[in-house]
């Protein structure tokens, strides 16, 4: 308890922590509720294709000649809501087999990590690509495609972990008592391997958001017209001598979210890191 209280502690006063969690909440207030924000319609067509910002138009106009503005506020939705969905499915993968791996020391653990080790040594993106072209770009499909890709990461450090806090004694009493194998690792492994997860659960949501943008980004995800940060930088590229600004804004939100994420997952981290100290 003392170490997670000194953790605790050092988030309060780490200001890359803070300036983290700052980027985060901005981008994703921009994401929930920047709809609501805008006067415009993401969809409309008002002007000429590629104009420069002005005439009420803070951000230009896109190649179709629709307000920038408009369109990114509309289009963080789509990307965190996938992002955190895969990030779910990731742990809900990674968490099963690294506890499953970790803690039978049988052929169990050998026969998964073993699976977790030939989807690693694919390309992350090839892996995804093969999965959305093979079955299609809707989002079920991105999600459990993001999820599939990047659960081996996930399921090493959970085996690490199991293996690491199964062989203490409030575990080894859990097992003298009778408790179930299921029972021990619900109630005494996981709890104990909860710093672990979150420190690195950012990494993971931002491998998410890098994937999922990626593969919009190329045109195999979300379909046009609907608006999608990634979709919004592959679609404005023809126009980014006359409106940068239609590329730049979308790739700002992007950026921003996975630095914010970052910081906060560094000073969690640091936190944990003087917390054993």
């Amino acid at each position: 308890m003392l170490v997670h209280r000194q953790a605790r502690f050092g988030l309060l006063h780490d200001w890359g922590m803070r300036i983290g969690v700052l980027l985060f909440a901005l981008v994703v207030f921009i994401a929930v509720f920047g709809g609501q924000l805008s006067s415009q319609s993401p969809y409309a067509t008002v002007g000429i294709p590629g104009a420069a910002p002005g005439g009420g138009h803070l951000l230009g106009l896109d190649f179709e000649g629709r307000d920038v503005l408009a369109r990114v506020l509309h289009g963080g939705v789509s990307t965190l809501a996938l992002a955190a969905s895969a990030t779910v499915l990731v742990y809900a993968l990674g968490i099963s087999f690294g506890l499953l791996a970790g803690y039978s020391r049988s052929v169990i653990d050998p026969l998964l990590m073993r699976t977790v080790d030939v989807i690693l040594s694919i390309p992350s993106l090839l892996l995804m690509l093969l999965f959305v072209t093979g079955l299609g770009g809707g989002r079920p499909v991105m999600v459990v495609a993001a999820a599939v890709v990047l659960f081996p990461g996930a399921a090493r450090i959970v085996r690490s972990a199991t293996l690491e806090v199964s062989t203490r004694g409030f575990v080894e009493a859990a097992v003298a008592r009778g408790e179930s194998t299921l029972a021990t690792l619900w109630r005494e492994v996981l709890p104990n391997i909860v710093p672990p997860i979150a420190a690195d659960m950012g990494l993971r949501f931002s491998w998410s958001i890098i994937l999922i943008s990626s593969v919009n980004f190329l045109g195999l995800g979300i379909r046009p017209p609907e608006p999608d940060w990634g979709l919004l930088i592959s679609e404005n590229l023809v126009i980014l001598p006359s409106n940068p600004l239609a590329v730049v804004a979308p790739a700002a939100m992007i950026g921003l979210m996975i630095i914010g994420v970052n910081l906060i997952c560094d000073g969690i981290i640091r936190a944990l890191s003087r917390g054993d100290r």
